[in-house]
């Protein structure tokens, strides 16, 4: 009985995992449409960014982006996948103080993420209704920026579990959970940076 209920449970967790990985699935065609939509209108316009309209012009609308800051947070990003990574190593050795420890960091760098977001966005010279360029802009980096504060709630959320000491070598399927979206969410910025700020 207890070898059958032990196997079930296994079975339950596995199963737990494989929606888990339909759910990061679906989300890399959202981002496939969104990714579509903009070079669909990249393509459509005569040249890009597209021309301003005169009332645009005297409202001092500029279509130009800010390198430094977006770079800064991009490496910000790529920090704490590493560090999120590193958290996932450390229960795998049953280490739940590490554990604990690299994701604080991970979700520290995440709020720093979002904070450099927020501050760019507050300087951009251009809003989302400025021309389809705004739109697309707007749209693309305002969904990636919603889902990097699920992210961060997710990783809240694991971090309370393993200060309950519910995560173990042998038992942390949430917490890799965890790293595949957060890893996620770290490749689809890497597109979109390279999509927005260098292409």
């Amino acid at each position: 009985m207890t070898a059958h209920a032990g196997t079930q449970q296994k079975q339950e967790l596995s199963n737990g995992m494989l929606g888990f990985i339909l759910f990061l699935a679906s989300e890399v065609m959202f981002f496939g449409g969104l990714f579509a939509a903009y070079f669909i209108a990249r393509a459509d316009s005569p040249q890009w960014p597209p021309a301003l309209s005169a009332a645009q012009e005297a409202r001092g609308v500029e279509l130009h982006l800010e390198f430094a800051l977006p770079f800064i947070a991009t490496c910000v990003l790529v920090l704490s996948s590493v560090t999120m990574q590193l958290g996932v190593w450390a229960i795998q050795k049953g280490d739940r103080s590490a554990l604990i420890r690299w994701l604080f960091i991970s979700i520290v760098l995440g709020l720093a993420f979002l904070t450099a977001q927020m501050y760019d966005y507050s300087q951009l010279p251009f809003k989302s209704g400025d021309t389809i360029y705004g739109t697309t802009f707007y749209t693309l980096t305002g969904f990636h920026g919603a889902h990097v504060a699920g992210g961060i709630i997710f990783m809240m959320v694991i971090l309370v579990r393993s200060f309950g000491g519910q995560f173990s070598a042998q038992r942390h399927e949430g917490v890799e959970a965890c790293s595949f979206y957060w890893h996620f969410v770290d490749v689809i910025w890497l597109a979109l940076f390279t999509t927005l700020y260098i292409v």
